[in-house]
């Protein structure tokens, strides 16, 4: 199944990702995003994310050149009007979202078109119900880093038709990616399983059962994980990772899924984790 024709909302670290991935797939990309500096920030990200492939031999420059002419980023969300999939990949906040698949139901002309979120926490549900076509409407949830990580989580609502659901999933194999599929609960598979995890480790820091750098040791060494918890919860982000504890929570109000007090803490103060130079560990 191929999309020539791919919108993508927010040029951010994981909407720049799924862009480039779509064009080496061969799909003509707009990126939308707020602004003009928020714009060429998203070309800048792309063209940093290429030149490191050409660098490292993963990638031809005259195929990069190629890449580059089949996206556009764009501050007018009108352009996104003959698209036939969009992909949503704003801030995870619900509200936004919800107001740019209302829009985006007003802007998408072709009622074929599937409307979908990469959300990694927010049934789709609730965003499907903000436009006249939720049959059309799905979660693709992507991983950073996206032109490395190879998992997508496709997620179906109760008003999803099974001819959307198909043309999505063979559209994110074409991408290389490995699909699973997921009902639409708050987390999906891979956060419902892992936001636990990683909250764990910080209760066991937190009550000073062993130190950050131990913890984070054990997990490497002795599960084989290539980051521990904490080195992980850095990356995705303390304030990502909060929130999306919180949609579970509220979800299903279930202990393991409270944010520890450390972690709010550690958010109030602005300690991120690496995009904030500072969380469980330094990064200035």
């Amino acid at each position: 199944m191929t999309m020539e024709r791919v919108g993508v909302i927010g040029g951010g670290l994981m909407g720049s990702g799924i862009a480039e991935v779509c064009a080496r797939a061969g799909s003509q990309v707009v990126v939308h995003e707020i602004d003009t500096p928020a714009a060429e920030a998203a070309v800048a990200r792309i063209e940093s994310s290429l030149a490191k492939a050409v660098e490292r031999g993963k990638l031809e420059e005259a195929a990069r050149s190629e890449l580059l002419e089949r996206i556009t980023v764009s501050t007018d969300l009108d352009e996104q009007s003959d698209r036939q999939l969009v992909i949503e990949a704003a801030t995870e906040n619900e509200e936004l979202k919800r107001k740019i698949f209302t829009d985006l139901d007003m802007i998408v002309t072709d009622e074929e078109a599937i409307l979908a979120s990469n959300t990694s926490s927010i049934p789709i549900t609730r965003l499907a119900a903000a436009t006249g076509r939720p049959e059309n409407v799905v979660g693709l949830h992507f991983f950073n880093p996206v032109p490395v990580m190879a998992l997508v989580e496709l997620v179906t609502t109760v008003m999803t038709s099974d001819i959307a659901a198909g043309r999505a999933r063979a559209y994110a194999e074409t991408l290389g990616k490995t699909v699973i599929l997921a009902k639409d609960r708050a987390g999906f598979v891979v956060n419902m399983l892992l936001v636990p995890y990683m909250l764990s480790a910080i209760r066991m820091l937190e009550t000073g059962v062993a130190s950050a750098e131990d913890i984070d040791t054990g997990m490497r060494l002795g599960a084989n994980h290539p980051m521990g918890p904490l080195e992980l919860t850095d990356f995705v982000g303390l304030d990502t990772t909060k929130f999306v504890a919180d949609v579970l929570f509220d979800e299903f109000k279930e202990p393991l899924y409270a944010s520890p007090p450390l972690l709010t803490r550690m958010v109030e103060a602005g300690l991120h984790g690496r995009k904030s130079g500072g969380g469980f560990y330094s990064y200035r």
